[in-house]
């Protein structure tokens, strides 16, 4: 008997196969079992009717505790009414391991109680068609790249200083010496495009803020491209490039997972270039004039953001911060000492921040001075500033945050449900 996936059931019509998967849910109607049976590549029904059966058999299927691994062996029968519009006439069934009593019932459970459970959450559909969805954008990420002829160049984890000369930094013993987690792989990336003149990393990147925040985790993973020959434009024009290929990527791959999460998807066909775009002035006009307060100068906060994206459907780039709110390798605006050339892609719908980027300072002399003005240690940024001595160019970047990104595609409300195991401040377990 041939074994085959549950995605694959269409294509064996009154053909009799043999699944391999677990119990995901029962019901009985006296004389009919119907059984829900997963595989991770989707669910379909298995039903027995008792006048087809040895009673053996068919009280076995009454008694399979949720979760319990099983192979079913059976005919697959076109029912459009069942999900993926068949189901499966059992002939037989073997129970692989019979499961204990399944801690997460159908009953609501508080949010603390899912994550203790993570290791066991994630089974059930709308976490399971969100780390799918997780999937598709880091499939559609690569894709995007290696179309485009960027070189994926692997970042290291262990630094020996931060990025961007924060004090958010976790501190591990490196033999003899101290180094930190990765902030960022944006440095390298720098070093990277000398060489490969289009390059990306991808991979995990740590903060030790003290946020308890829905949009934050203390591990998160980001893609990080840089260009050598390049300026903000530039940057800007790729940020909604990029994006749009990712979400149109998601809707076209994903429509059974979007469904699941009963996502509005009408809002994500929106998604395609041009993007709006404001400098920070402007942005910072719109709040003032919309009567929400913020004085030139400071950061955006999630509550200014909100603001500003809710005047649109797309998502806004927001370019030309002020300097002195922005990272030491950031390029000032030759038209304005004040400004960074930098921006960030804030997301509708409530998700704020998914990019940030810019065009990085190109100059020896002034990238020297601002890693002194920043108190930052010279020693370890010495072969950064040697990318400045040996034949230094125009070059910009931005950085993507996963996380973010695929809880604005699920419509998730907090960031801890778009990744398979969350790190947050008062979270470590599983």
């Amino acid at each position: 008997m041939t074994q085959v996936y549950i995605n694959q059931l269409n294509n064996y019509k009154d053909k009799e196969v043999c699944l391999k998967g677990w119990l995901y849910n029962k019901r009985s109607s006296g004389k009919m079992q119907f059984l829900l049976v997963r595989d991770g590549t989707g669910l379909v029904q298995c039903v027995l009717f008792k006048g087809d059966a040895s009673e053996e058999l068919f009280n076995l299927c009454g008694t399979i505790p949720q979760e319990s691994s099983v192979i079913v062996n059976g005919t697959v029968r076109e029912d459009k009414r069942s999900p993926g519009g068949v189901e499966l006439t059992i002939l037989d069934i073997n129970v692989v391991q019979k499961a204990e009593e399944y801690p997460i019932s159908l009953k609501s459970h508080g949010p603390d109680f899912l994550l203790g459970n993570r290791h066991l959450w994630i089974r059930s559909k709308k976490q399971h068609a969100t780390l799918r969805i997780r999937d598709e954008v880091v499939k559609a990420i690569r894709d995007y790249f290696y179309e485009k002829d960027f070189v994926l160049i692997d970042a290291p984890v262990f630094t020996p200083a931060a990025c961007e000369g924060t004090t958010t930094l976790f501190e591990v013993d490196y033999f003899d010496d101290k180094a930190y987690l990765t902030q960022s792989g944006q440095l390298y990336m720098e070093a990277a495009c000398m060489a490969f003149g289009k390059v990306y990393c991808f991979g995990p990147s740590f903060r030790a803020e003290k946020s308890k925040t829905r949009k934050h985790l203390t591990e998160f993973w980001m893609v990080e491209p840089e260009i050598a020959y390049a300026d903000l434009s530039d940057v800007m024009d790729m940020t909604e490039d990029f994006v749009s290929y990712i979400v149109q990527r998601v809707i076209k791959n994903r429509p059974d997972e979007l469904e699941a999460l009963e996502r509005d998807i009408s809002l994500l066909k929106k998604i395609v270039p041009p993007f709006p775009r404001l400098s920070y002035t402007e942005a910072v006009d719109l709040m003032q004039k919309g009567g929400h307060e913020f004085e030139w100068g400071g950061d955006l906060g999630a509550p200014d953001e909100s603001f500003i994206v809710e005047q649109f459907e797309k998502p806004v780039l927001i370019h030309r911060f002020p300097a002195k709110v922005k990272a030491f390798y950031m390029k000032n605006d030759p038209e304005d000492n004040n400004l960074a050339l930098c921006v960030d892609m804030l997301a509708p719908e409530g998700v704020g921040e998914i990019i940030g980027g810019g065009q990085r300072e190109d100059e020896l002399d002034i990238l020297s001075e601002k890693i002194n003005r920043h108190n930052l240690p010279e020693e370890a940024f010495k072969w950064y500033l040697d990318l400045r001595r040996y034949g230094s160019v125009p070059h910009a970047g931005f950085g993507l945050g996963i996380e973010r990104v695929v809880g604005w595609l699920c419509g998730s409300s907090h960031v801890r449900e778009t990744i398979p195991f969350p790190r947050m401040l008062y979270r470590i377990y599983p």
